[in-house]
């Protein structure tokens, strides 16, 4: 892998959704501090964590408890452009509010095993890069479904290689690939680091995940092998002890410092490989989402600070 994999379009997009933002030095190789000098990597609020909140409640609570990014799911832009809104009304309004987009999670159904749903699967995706592109999204995530046992990696790196095309040629957006650890196909960082190398684009890029890593068997050792540019964006998140890896699910996640995962060095890894990207705060407790909002939107900025100051990194 390469120092320049993924910088282009990380850069592109991120100068064109944070250029009045607090990201508008922050790409990978800066030396930007975040969070008042407290954290290397600038802070992320996943849009899951207090999912049943409207989206611009969503907005205005990642604003108001200190955090520097929002990553947005794409039924919050459906459901806002179906209720008569302007996505690029509503990005504005973010940026507004000192927050940038680093991703919007996702891409459903982008890679079909046959060839001929290709094209009808196509036209749903390339309604969800416009939607994330006029939010200023710099990614959108690419998920590996419909998910099936016998994912072949060549027909993935291909329909990744041509997302990543249609993506940066007609909507100026990156699109960053994510494996998830408890699906039957790609479910290991060696897999999905093999579908986006073998994509042959400088643009390449994985979304990475603390939970998946665990749930999927890949362990943390992967990240110091890994270019700083090749990582989009990070999810953040811990797993209670107790219980059997694959029984995990993402209702079992919990905050950072909550539960049993190496966090500490895996931030120490990526210190050293010099990634500066988000590190994004994904969670879906339940129990949280029948809380305040804003209550939990501060407890986790407030974890995800400890984390990065137990690590050292600063």
């Amino acid at each position: 892998m390469t120092e320049t994999l993924g910088r282009r379009g990380f850069l592109q997009g991120l100068a064109a959704a944070t250029t009045a933002g607090p990201l508008a030095a922050g790409a990978h190789g800066a030396t930007n501090k975040y969070q008042g000098g407290a954290s290397p990597w600038p802070l992320s609020l996943n849009a899951s964590t207090i999912r049943p909140a409207p989206v611009l409640d969503k907005i205005r609570v990642a604003a108001e408890t200190g955090w520097d990014g929002i990553e947005l799911w794409i039924d919050d832009l459906e459901n806002h452009e179906k209720n008569g809104g302007s996505l690029k009304d509503l990005g504005r309004s973010i940026r507004d509010q000192g927050l940038f987009v680093p991703n919007i999670i996702g891409l459903w159904n982008c890679m079909p095993a046959e060839p001929e749903a290709w094209a009808p699967a196509l036209k749903v995706t390339r309604e969800r890069m416009r939607m994330s592109a006029e939010v200023g999204s710099k990614c959108v995530a690419a998920i590996p479904i419909p998910d099936r046992a016998n994912f072949d990696l060549k027909w993935g790196a291909d329909r990744y290689g041509e997302l990543l095309r249609i993506g940066r040629e007609d909507y100026g957006i990156t699109v960053a690939f994510e494996f998830v650890g408890f699906f039957k196909g790609i479910h290991r960082l060696g897999q999905a680091c093999a579908v986006a190398i073998d994509a042959d684009d400088p643009d390449a890029c994985l979304v990475m995940d603390t939970f998946h890593l665990y749930r999927g068997g890949s362990g943390f050792n992967g990240i110091r092998h890994l270019d700083a540019n090749f990582i989009a964006v990070f999810h953040w998140n811990d797993v209670p002890g107790g219980m059997k890896r694959e029984a995990a699910g993402d209702k079992d996640r919990v905050f950072p410092g909550d539960g049993v995962l190496p966090l500490g060095q895996a931030l120490r890894d990526l210190k050293a490989i010099g990634y500066t990207g988000p590190l994004s705060l994904e969670i879906f407790k339940r129990e949280y989402w029948e809380q305040d909002p804003k209550e939990v939107a501060r407890a986790g900025i407030e974890k995800m600070r400890a984390c990065v100051a137990a690590a050292g990194v600063v």
